[in-house]
């Protein structure tokens, strides 16, 4: 395995109806299934060996579970560094994930900080990773970002960060992404508009029920496949 490939990009994402069920979007499968193919999309062009892990293939009652220990496997698997991203972020580009890359080679510790307070991006190496601290990190809150800043400070990690990008999880999101046009895929731009101008947003579902609607959907926790190398 070359220094290259000790890499390995995750895609930690849910299917379109689990997004439908956890955030305040009705009929909005097209976006999230776009939003999917295009994560996957920018993720091969990088050559970087990948694997897309749904909610089929996650295991663990919490997010902060089913995330780690995906991590875990990964490196499980063989590879020294491990990129993380969602299908969240139509910003997030092949670029970002190659300057992820390169400052992994040199042995920084990479995070993309998103508008909500967590993150959308983090690229780590197997050395600074312990599945059971991240595991107890803040997930899905304002305070994300800022606690694993310190805890990487407190294990004098080298921090590079990519430029702040918006997820999307609120009303507030999707207005305001709709309204870009340079940085996002036309298809995507399109469904982002279709939504706003139907009004198709919802109340925001709190952090703590999403694991109680995962936890609902019927998985098939099977291993993760490496869908690229």
């Amino acid at each position: 395995m070359t220094k290259l490939n000790k890499t390995a990009i995750l895609v930690f994402t849910n299917s379109a109806k689990t997004e439908m069920a956890l955030k305040p979007i009705q009929q909005g499968e097209a976006l999230f299934n776009k939003l999917t193919q295009e994560t996957l999309r920018k993720v091969k062009r990088t050559g970087l060996p990948y694997f897309h892990i749904s909610e089929k293939e996650q295991k663990g009652h919490t997010f902060g579970e089913r995330f780690t220990k995906a991590i875990q496997t990964i490196f499980e698997n063989g590879f020294e560094n491990v990129i993380t991203v969602g299908n969240d972020t139509p910003q997030l580009s092949t670029a970002h994930l190659l300057k992820a890359s390169h400052a992994l080679q040199t042995g920084k510790t990479v995070l993309g900080p998103s508008i909500d307070g967590g993150f959308y991006l983090m690229g780590i190496h197997k050395s600074n990773f312990d599945q059971e601290t991240f595991k107890r990190l803040p997930w899905q809150r304002f305070s994300l970002f800022n606690r694993i800043s310190t805890l990487l400070d407190e294990t004098d990690n080298l921090l590079f960060q990519l430029p702040l990008l918006s997820d999307i999880d609120t009303v507030e999101d999707v207005k305001r992404l709709a309204s870009f046009s340079k940085s996002i895929s036309t298809a995507v731009l399109q469904l982002l508009r279709a939504l706003v101008r139907q009004g198709k947003i919802l109340p925001i579902i709190v952090a703590s029920t999403y694991d109680k609607i995962l936890l609902q959907q019927p998985c098939n926790k099977g291993s993760p496949l490496l869908l690229h190398s």
